[in-house]
């Protein structure tokens, strides 16, 4: 059975933060899949919406930062 007080508190997390579906998840303790479904289907907002998208559209930036660190840091 769903907790809403749980889900209500990983949404508005979520939204404060502005932070990642990966990001929620590890403070949690949940799935990834188990954020992105409490974001759009069980209390979907505006602020969710946004900030997924925002999200979607940085997330090759992020992929790549995140190469560049792994392969400096062999260098060291």
């Amino acid at each position: 059975m769903l907790d809403l007080d749980f889900v209500d508190d990983v949404v508005e997390y979520f939204n404060t933060h502005r932070s990642t579906v990966r990001e929620t998840a590890k403070h949690f303790g949940i799935s990834k899949s188990s954020v992105y479904l409490y974001v759009t289907k069980i209390k979907p907002n505006a602020t969710s919406r946004e900030i997924l998208k925002q999200n979607k559209s940085m997330r090759h930036i992020r992929g790549g930062q995140a190469t560049k660190n792994k392969y400096q840091s062999k260098r060291s």
